[in-house]
């Protein structure tokens, strides 16, 4: 099992998965307004309740995140300051329950950011796993990134999508920390994460529930056309620790 945490800002090897990057991010230059979601994936087949979508304050979607706490959202630190998230449904557009963001503590060298809502939400949060796991655990991936390769080929999706996939060897992802960080599995050498992904959930199930293990963070072969080779997740278990103690415990 290896130990694994979050990864830094935006790091000039690999690129990012934001929709719309905060200008303050030190983020690679990407197409500007949202980009297409996960390629390759398929419509969600299940309501996640602990699944975010960074809003702007017209509700256009920036990035992806997951719901912890009842006020608190873990995403990726490139993803900046959203003006609210909407949380707990399928359809990125209505659905679930919208509330603003009050507070955003980025970790200082990982791309790993909590945000803490205005007022707590009902829908049930999600639990970090113990460990993130092997090379070859199953995992699945959550968003509402692009769903076609090139970048800026298409617009983001309405309807979640979803795509099951697994962990591989860090010698696979270029630029990876691999005590921080995951390399995730392109199955078939052409799906994956893509722009709009960013921070958004990679989950595995324990005992038929899903518990977090990543955040999205960027291509694992710095190549702006998305799944042509492996992602680079955040590792939220082994960063776990900071993750608790900056959001009350």
């Amino acid at each position: 099992m290896k130990a694994r945490s979050l990864l830094a800002g935006l790091f000039t090897a690999g690129v990012a998965f934001a929709g719309l990057v905060s200008p303050a991010a030190a983020a690679p230059a990407q197409p500007t307004g949202v980009e297409p979601m996960i390629v390759g994936g398929t419509n969600a087949t299940q309501v996640y309740s602990f699944m975010v979508s960074l809003q702007s304050s017209s509700g256009s979607h920036s990035c992806g995140g997951s719901l912890i706490k009842a006020n608190w959202v873990v995403t990726a630190k490139h993803c900046g300051t959203p003006y609210q998230v909407r949380v707990g449904t399928t359809n990125r557009t209505s659905g679930g329950t919208v509330a603003r963001v009050a507070q955003r503590i980025q970790h200082p060298t990982e791309d790993l950011a909590v945000l803490r809502l205005s007022t707590s939400v009902t829908e049930t949060p999600i639990a970090i796993a113990a460990t993130s796991g092997a090379n070859g655990t199953a995992t699945r991936i959550i968003g509402w990134g692009q769903t076609c390769a090139p970048a800026g080929g298409c617009g983001a999706p309405t309807i979640l999508q979803q795509l099951d996939t697994s962990i591989v060897a860090d010698s696979r992802c270029l630029g990876i920390r691999g005590s921080t960080e995951i390399c995730t599995n392109n199955p078939g050498g052409n799906k994956g994460a893509c722009y709009g992904d960013s921070g958004g959930p990679q989950v595995k199930q324990v005992n038929g529930v899903w518990q977090l293990i990543g955040a999205t963070s960027r291509a694992g072969n710095n190549n702006s056309t998305c799944a042509t080779g492996p992602s680079i997740y955040v590792d939220t278990s082994a960063l776990a620790s900071w993750i608790r103690t900056n959001t009350g415990g």
